[in-house]
């Protein structure tokens, strides 16, 4: 009877094995050089003031994008994304996180406010957690799930809180949170970013309402390697750099606390007072900027 449950713990643990590897294949496979196509149309609206209500314009743009891996360990695979726009000009895009059964989460609450939340280990057992950043490394949304692989599909699906994306907030603030359901698919010549999005008010009170509805559909087409190059020069050249301003904001999320930020120093958002240090600061100088943002 021994041999035999030793025989059972030996298989379940293989097939957790066998799925934690497909999983990380699956996440890794979203790195490389991309033709990207960014489609986001309201689909839906409720506002209470009808005659004055201005729905998002249906908006479509296209861009090349690399993936850049950045760190990858035993449970954690970090991604950089990189813009290239104009001629062979670098953005620094968005960074996504993947931790394997990760219990530490911030959740959005609006007006940039992060509310730490640590779940036990049963409830994200054998998930993954994905860990958005704003191109200024702070935070922006995470959620946990399981990556599904079945009749040869490959994705991961997930709601949870975010602050609105710059296509929205350099236009509007008749809200404050996006409510975001993200589902990143592998297909056969690259992957898809599905969103069903809802565009939410939160009162003082912690009370919501939902305002509009809102459809996102990004098509990341894989392409040669040797397209993004200008991407991969500026990544070896300011990789240092962004690896300082990583390290300070790991520790904050260390504190395990809640997180609440200022948008704006000096009438200037965080990553332009990033992007006026030089490549070469020195930590102190990058924690120095950090903080002025962190509302102790």
């Amino acid at each position: 009877m021994k041999y035999y449950f030793s025989l059972l713990t030996v298989a379940f643990f293989g097939i957790i094995s066998a799925q934690n590897n497909e999983d990380r294949k699956a996440i890794k496979n979203l790195c490389g050089c991309y033709e990207v196509t960014f489609n986001f149309t309201e689909t839906f609206s409720y506002p209470k003031d009808t005659a004055n209500y201005i729905p998002s314009d249906k908006k479509t743009e296209h861009a090349l994008e690399w993936v850049q891996p950045v760190e990858e360990t035993d449970n954690k695979l970090v991604l950089q994304h990189l813009l290239i726009v104009g001629k062979n000009e670098i953005i620094k895009h968005w960074r996504q996180d993947w931790i394997f059964e990760n219990t530490q989460f911030f959740e959005y609450n609006g007006n940039e406010d992060w509310r730490y939340k640590q779940f036990p280990k049963d409830k994200v057992k054998g998930q993954w957690t994905q860990k958005v950043y704003e191109v200024d490394d702070k935070p922006r949304y995470e959620g946990s799930a399981s990556w599904i692989h079945v009749d040869g599909r490959h994705f991961w699906e997930n709601t949870t809180n975010a602050p609105l994306p710059r296509r929205e907030y350099t236009k509007r603030d008749d809200y404050n949170i996006t409510e975001r359901t993200n589902r990143h698919e592998l297909v056969s010549n690259g992957w898809i970013h599905d969103q069903d999005n809802k565009k939410i008010i939160r009162d003082a009170q912690g009370m919501d309402y939902i305002l509009a509805e809102e459809k996102g559909f990004n098509i990341y087409k894989k392409v040669e390697d040797a397209k993004c190059k200008a991407a991969q020069k500026w990544w070896e050249e300011n990789k240092e750099f962004w690896k300082k301003v990583r390290t300070k904001w790991e520790l904050e999320f260390k504190k395990n606390k809640d997180l609440k930020l200022q948008k704006y120093v000096d009438n200037k958002p965080l990553f332009m007072h990033l992007q006026a240090l030089k490549v070469t600061a020195s930590q102190e100088e990058i924690n120095k900027t950090i903080d002025s943002f962190i509302i102790k």
